[in-house]
């Protein structure tokens, strides 16, 4: 018998927002819905903290957002860092060596770091998201680390599919790289740090039910009591879940979260 979820974790992009990436009017209701239930909704994104302001409305009672695929946890209203667990300077600076011989060298790598402050990126860097400005640019990322990096941000200079498979392999067991569904980009964090891992450090996994696309999300999934897949999700993630709901065209988990606030007004 299917029993109500306390906790609702889902991810963001390609998930709970439209394929315009904005919060639809029906999943806007649904997550109101969830919050007078008494069920509490977890965003559990790849996004970086400073793209939190999209989705900040939507955070109902705890506010809190897991980023950077497990790297923060943070307070969506004040943007606090309540948990951090980044990657030192030496450990980074040796990433990027290891990136740069995998690729091809300097020319054919474009390296950039996320952290608490911001973003700091190599000037030849192409980015496919606009940069906030006064954002620091160096000739080599080595030159200006932070003290804590959440994510390291890889991409080649031409188009590669093996991208994640290459890094995966030079970095070994140094750092993870996640692929979340962004086109060329290696998506760099600690070993032991996921979605997964960081979520369940807040939450017990019994009464949980996760959402999600793409395999950054699969530990997440695997972890959680029950797990849903979007229909527009990868493949191997809507082979390993519970359920696979609508897509997020269709407010596919907001359909979800509506069942959910059901069950909660039945018991």
């Amino acid at each position: 018998m299917l029993t109500a979820p306390r906790v609702v974790a889902t991810d963001l992009d390609g998930t709970l927002l439209g394929p315009d990436g904005a919060v639809s009017p029906r999943t806007a209701d649904a997550l109101s819905a969830a919050a007078e239930a008494g069920i509490d909704v977890v965003f559990v994104t790849a996004r970086p903290i400073r793209w939190l302001d999209d989705v900040a409305d939507h955070v109902a009672g705890h506010g809190i957002a897991i980023c950077s695929n497990g790297a923060a946890v943070v307070e969506v209203a004040t943007r606090a860092v309540r948990e951090e667990h980044g990657m030192g300077p030496a450990l980074v600076a040796e990433l990027a060596g290891l990136a740069r011989e995998a690729l091809g060298g300097l020319s054919d790598t474009q390296l950039a770091v996320e952290h608490s402050g911001g973003i700091t990126l190599e000037r030849h860097y192409e980015s496919i998201h606009p940069i906030p400005a006064g954002t620091p640019f160096v000739d080599r990322l080595e030159e200006r680390l932070p003290e804590s990096t959440l994510k390291l941000l890889v991409r080649s200079g031409r188009p590669r599919a093996d991208l994640h498979a290459v890094l995966a392999d030079a970095f070994g067991r140094l750092a993870v790289v996640a692929d979340s569904g962004a086109a060329d980009l290696g998506e760099v964090s600690r070993p032991d740090v996921s979605k997964a891992s960081t979520l369940a450090r807040w939450l017990a996994s019994r009464g949980v039910w996760a959402f999600g696309d793409a395999p950054n999300d699969l530990p997440m999934l695997g972890w959680a009591g029950r797990s849903f897949a979007v229909a527009n999700a990868r493949e191997q993630v809507r082979a390993v879940v519970d359920e696979v709901c609508p897509s997020n065209a269709d407010d596919g988990v907001a359909q979800v979260i509506e069942r959910a606030v059901a069950l909660v007004a039945a018991s």
